[in-house]
């Protein structure tokens, strides 16, 4: 049985996580503790294998091996809006171990129902620097230490039965300048159906994936949740559904694990900030510490394909590292010579643009899983099409394309399908598909594709 102070803390998480609060209901925002203070005084370290961990394990599963652990989200279990590699962790496991976390929305659980955009806007003027995300975590694997490779597999995800979307005024995004107005708009998740409403006759298909699964990074020290990284972070890549797994390098023994930004759907370079923003009742994933094997940044496994990272403030400097990943990994997998990798990496080009709002920008590249197989492209549209509305742009920074192409959907999305400014930018944020030619010389193109069937009387 579990004690009833426990009981109890599992019990306040599972009413926070599903009675929205009103304006006057939600608990003031306390500033975040500066660098020399943390970790934070009122975070308790929680030692491996205490009694109460026992009581939240389940017997070994045969679903999933190892143990099963429990980590509800509560203010003791979780952070807004910063990392630290000396938060001590809140839970220690075993590799080969899963582990059940819940997450919350953002800024602990403020950003629900009833919260409006002006409220939300406070909760980042009043603390510059911090990220909006509640961060569940770090979770301590034993046995994973500096230069090892920690796997995390997705099992299962189960958001909760709402989302929402934002656009902060005049801040954030991919257009600050452009839309000094901003929006808040709230959807129910109909998990039955897998869809969300977005407006009648315009449903969002659901795709729930973490924005933020990571580790902590190696510099000590207080650092916001926006940028993703090495580490992993907030990579805000779609793909990473459930049945994906993230490998990411280690970087401090015990790896410290964290995730949060739970998404039920996103665009390829959710351009708005937001994606289609929720929480999780239910995010389990298996870890396994590898050894003797080396990782520069993250890649992730899905049923079909590997999937290879490319992260920098600039584009063009993402791209470069991006091309780099994706000739190591066919080097590695094909056992080709790099010549020959680099090569093959353009014939089977197919990359995306992971996200452009958060700080430092991503793209990333699928590859053919089976190495005796070349994936198959497909051209990419230059014009609309039975299955696609569709922008182009070219340029040789690859940043003023993104920007070119992306501005153009919103653009035609007012003017074709007669959306207002904000919601043309919201559901282009959770829809669009921003993908990325094959660089074969100086011009650079970004193709932005968007179904036809979001719009329920076109299917």
């Amino acid at each position: 049985m579990l004690n009833p102070s426990r009981l109890a803390l599992i019990a306040g998480s599972f009413l926070a996580s599903v009675v929205p609060l009103t304006a006057a209901q939600q608990p003031q925002p306390t500033a975040p503790a500066p660098a020399a203070q943390t970790p934070p005084a009122n975070v308790p370290f929680v030692p491996a294998s205490t009694p109460e961990q026992e009581q939240l394990r389940f017997v070994p599963a045969k679903r999933y091996g190892g143990q099963v652990h429990l980590l509800p989200a509560t203010l003791e279990t979780t952070q807004w809006g910063w990392f630290n590699n000396a938060q001590p962790p809140v839970l220690h496991v075993n590799s080969g171990d899963t582990i059940v976390f819940e997450t919350m929305m953002h800024s602990h659980n403020q950003v629900v129902p009833g919260a409006t955009i002006e409220q939300i806007k406070k909760l980042r003027t009043d603390f510059p620097g911090r990220g909006p995300h509640t961060l569940t975590g770090p979770v301590y694997i034993e046995g994973a230490e500096p230069g090892d490779v920690l796997k995390v597999r997705i099992n299962r995800i189960v958001p909760r039965a709402y989302g929402t979307n934002f656009n902060v005024p005049g801040m954030f995004g991919q257009f600050p300048g452009k839309f000094p107005e901003g929006q808040v708009k709230y959807f129910y998740l109909d998990l039955e159906r897998k869809i969300a409403e977005f407006a009648p006759g315009i449903e969002i298909p659901l795709a729930p994936f973490p924005g933020i699964l990571g580790v902590a990074r190696a510099e000590p020290g207080q650092y916001s949740s926006v940028p993703p990284g090495r580490y992993g972070g907030n990579l805000d890549i779609r793909d990473m559904t459930e049945g994906a797994a993230l490998y990411v390098p280690v970087f401090v023994t015990g790896a410290l694990l964290w995730t949060g930004d739970s998404h039920a759907a996103q665009g390829n370079g959710e351009i708005n900030l937001t994606a289609l923003e929720t929480a999780y009742k239910e995010m389990n994933v298996t870890v396994e510490v590898l050894k003797g094997t080396k990782l520069e940044w993250p890649r992730i496994e899905t049923k079909n394909s590997w999937i290879t990272v490319g992260i920098d403030r600039d584009l063009n400097k993402a791209l470069e590292i991006l091309k780099t990943e994706t000739t190591a990994f066919l080097m590695e997998q094909r056992k080709i010579g790099k010549d020959q990798a680099e090569k093959l990496m353009l014939a089977s080009w197919d990359c995306r643009v992971s996200q452009v709002v958060d700080v430092n920008k991503g793209l990333h590249c699928f590859s053919a899983k089976n190495p005796r197989e070349r994936r198959k492209v497909e051209a990419l549209p230059e014009q609309e099409n039975r299955t696609y509305l569709v922008t182009v742009a070219r340029d040789a920074d690859l940043n003023k394309a993104m920007d070119d192409a992306a501005w153009a959907m919103i653009e035609l999305l007012q003017k074709e399908k007669s959306l207002s400014r904000l919601d043309a930018y919201g559901l282009a944020s959770m829809v669009m598909d921003c993908r990325l030619a094959a660089p074969l010389g100086p011009q650079k193109a970004v193709h932005c594709l968007l179904p036809k069937s979001t719009w329920v009387a076109s299917r």
